[in-house]
């Protein structure tokens, strides 16, 4: 029966933006420099500007617009280079990474077991050469330690010789080609050695070669694997099926991804929430910490917006559906998971490019030492000995795995603090800032600030300033919606970054936001001095005019976040649009000295560069939308995002929840990082000078080779790990709830 044919065109997506999103599985890749090889040949097509691949879950990525990509003909490339694709699954995904893991386990204890014995047959003969062993002694421990290590290796080296024969098929190199010829000639040349006689065999050789290969492959995949299990526990948290009510009231269970906007959901008692929505009808109390990080339940009724992959406590709730099918804020939380730990950063980017010329040079290496060792008059043995110390010697396993494997600990740790990251190269930039800016509204302070004059705004000027309110992502806007939730949403809504909102309400515009964008600056200034706490929001309809006053509350941690910034030598920044004098409170209040009140979009830019030009490298923490030029300028940037607009963003990183701890956890935890990537690739870069020309000048046996290799790789690894060690203080564990105890 012939294999069925995979329809690639149904497995692509298309996001709000236009955008088509293929993913797939990727089978075949071995190591580091299979990323960068498959990405290259991938981007080399026509209409394809985005591809990456996720070494951590084998996972490729493709995006791109419009009709000018063949799907099918990349498919088809990939396959031609050695590589399958399948539709991704992550249950699949992860059985195939449990039987990988056991596959690898298993050949580790062959080899170990093997390496034990081989070594103990070894040492027997070395102590012998030094008390005249006799000759046919040696002969038999040379045997034996034969007859152990051909089906060990033959059993142990499968992943190696498979992936190599299928490089070489395919007419590529990549790191295991010179594994197994160095293996491969160690275990041809200890026969030939042994049938002869010889006094030496390196059966031992290739055997701890392996069992070193192994163990750090072994290490590799459980670190990767425990990353891994931060995604499929958020996956775990998806509903994959809806309680769809008909018009008549009827029941239909259907998948999730079939639900459209528009569509009526019930949510019962203990049931998890498959799309984003309004809530329509019933009261209860959602656990929302997947989204906020806050384990404390929020009870919620009519009006009240709900998102997938919350918890519903209490009551039945009946939702009309506003997001669903691939698009809600839980799916981008997932796809800004995949992005952190896909993306690579510079010194990423390097590592590849070095791992994937590193193959071939390790091949002229060898054959050069063998060549020019021969030309000097050495024996054809002692020249293939040379060789094969090269050949192991100077794999670049550990060049591959110095930061990757730094990065992917360092995003899987601020995952689970509750920092999503949304650039590349964010924590080497994360690292390098001195500067920490924050703005005011909404992030200094709660983003659930209040309406507390409410009782003296005329009752149809408050319903039509609700209804533009719903227009805009602003905290001070959403919290004159949400004072009115029965109030219609306007139409043609138009937003004016960093000043507010306008559209046409009964044949007149109307306008909401600052004083000033509403004309109304004279008016508040009428009001005389108010609370420091307090902050204005304008609204015009025509000639009538109303002023919101809105109390905003300092966020948990504001204080003690400020304070340990500034203990550990970082200089605070407060920028804002609001008053002067409510700015001028919130800095007294946190101990900050610089701040600015009053300022325009443009104006806060203005700083920033200011800050630039001054040699300061600057992290701005603000609201993604209303900051977003600011964010742009900046060094660095990072958006308290509570629910709305994630995709919007134009931070380099996003943390959930209602405190700031999350700013200290990440540059500490990306300073740290940036540490151990430089040290793993500096041990790279001194191991391969120093043991290179070593075993090419013929100082280095075989074993020692194996095991210096192996070594370094193990080195970097286990180094790696340390990335994910909690920050100091409070700030690491801040929002653990987040990424342990709702996960």
């Amino acid at each position: 029966m012939n294999a069925p044919v995979l329809d690639h065109e149904a497995f692509v997506t298309r996001g709000k933006d236009g955008t088509l999103r293929f993913e797939a599985a990727v089978e075949g890749m071995t190591c580091a420099a299979c990323i960068g090889e498959i990405e290259s040949a991938l981007r080399s097509l026509p209409g394809l500007p985005h591809a990456r691949v996720n070494y951590t879950n084998r996972r490729l990525f493709l995006e791109w617009r419009g009709e000018g990509f063949d799907l099918a003909g990349a498919f088809d490339r990939l396959r031609r280079m050695g590589y399958r694709l399948r539709p991704f699954e992550l249950a699949e995904g992860e059985q195939a990474e449990q039987e990988a893991s056991k596959r690898l386990l298993r050949c580790l204890a062959v080899a170990g077991f093997a390496a034990m014995n081989i070594m103990l047959l070894s040492a027997s003969v070395w102590i012998g050469e030094g008390s005249d062993i006799d000759p046919s002694t040696r002969d038999m421990f040379h045997g034996i330690s034969g007859l152990i290590a051909l089906p060990a290796a033959a059993f142990a080296g499968q992943p190696f010789f498979q992936s190599a024969f299928s490089a070489l098929r395919a007419r590529r190199l990549n790191m295991d080609v010179p594994i197994s010829l160095g293996v491969l000639l160690a275990l041809g040349m200890s026969v030939y050695e042994t049938l002869v006689h010889a006094e030496h065999a390196y059966f031992d050789s290739a055997i701890m070669l392996l069992t070193f290969l192994l163990l750090g492959r072994y290490l590799d995949a459980a670190m990767r694997r425990k990353t891994r299990a931060v995604a499929a526990n958020l996956a775990a948290l998806r509903a994959p099926v809806a309680c769809r009510l008909s018009e008549d009231g009827a029941e239909t269970m259907v998948p999730a991804q079939h639900l459209r906007r528009g569509d009526r959901i019930l949510a019962r008692p203990g049931e998890r929430l498959p799309a984003d929505g309004v809530i329509a009808s019933g009261a209860s109390a959602l656990d929302q910490s997947i989204i906020t990080g806050e384990t404390a339940l929020r009870p919620v009724g009519p009006g009240d917006l709900a998102y997938a992959g919350s918890l519903n406590h209490s009551g039945a709730l009946i939702i009309a559906v506003e997001t669903a099918g691939g698009e809600t804020l839980f799916d981008e939380i997932e796809r800004l998971l995949e992005k952190a730990t896909a993306s690579r950063s510079r010194y990423v980017r390097l590592a590849d490019r070095v791992s994937q010329f590193y193959a071939p040079v390790v091949h002229l290496a060898a054959l050069g030492s063998f060549l020019f060792w021969l030309s000097l008059g050495a024996s054809f043995h002692d020249a293939l000995v040379t060789a094969i110390s090269v050949l192991i010697i100077t794999c670049p396993c550990a060049l591959a795995l110095a930061v990757p494997a730094v990065q992917v600990v360092a995003s899987g740790a601020l995952f689970r603090g509750g920092v999503l990251l949304n650039a590349a190269d964010a924590i080497e930039r994360f690292a390098e800032v001195d500067t920490v800016v924050f703005d005011k509204t909404g992030t200094l302070t709660s983003a659930n600030p209040v309406v507390v004059n409410g009782a003296n705004i005329d009752s149809e000027l408050f319903d039509l300033a609700a209804g533009l309110a719903r227009g805009s992502s602003h905290p001070l806007a959403r919290a004159v919606a949400s004072a009115r939730p029965g109030a219609a949403a306007l139409s043609e809504i138009t937003e004016e970054q960093g000043q507010g909102v306008r559209a046409t309400a009964r044949g007149l515009e109307a306008r909401l936001g600052s004083p000033a964008y509403c004309g109304l600056g004279a008016e508040a200034a009428a009001l005389g001095p108010l609370d420091p706490d307090v902050s204005l929001v304008a609204f015009r309809h025509g000639e009538r005019i109303a002023l919101f006053e809105l109390r905003q509350a300092l966020r948990p941690d504001a204080e003690e976040t400020t304070a340990s910034l500034l203990r550990e030598g970082f200089r605070v920044v407060i920028l804002s649009g609001d008053r002067p004098a409510a700015v001028e409170a919130v800095a007294v209040a946190l101990g900050v000295e610089d701040w600015h009140g009053g300022l325009k979009p443009t104006e806060k830019v203005a700083l920033l560069e200011e800050l630039r030009r001054s040699g300061r490298r600057a992290l701005m923490v603000g609201d993604g939308l209303n900051d977003a030029p600011a964010l742009a300028s900046a060094y660095a940037s990072m958006s308290p995002i509570d629910a709305t607009h994630l995709t919007q963003s134009a931070a380099d990183a996003i943390f959930l929840g209602e405190r700031l701890a999350p700013v200290t956890a990440t540059l500490q935890t990306s300073a740290r990082a940036k540490r151990i990537m430089r040290a793993n690739l500096a041990l790279s870069v001194v191991y391969n000078a120093i043991a290179a020309p070593l075993a090419m000048m013929g100082f280095l046996t075989p074993l020692i080779a194996a095991a210096a290799m192996s070594g370094s790789s193990m080195l970097v690894t286990l180094n790696a790990l340390r990335a994910g060690g909690t920050a100091s203080g409070k700030a690491g564990a801040a929002n653990s709830d987040f990424g342990e105890a709702r996960l």
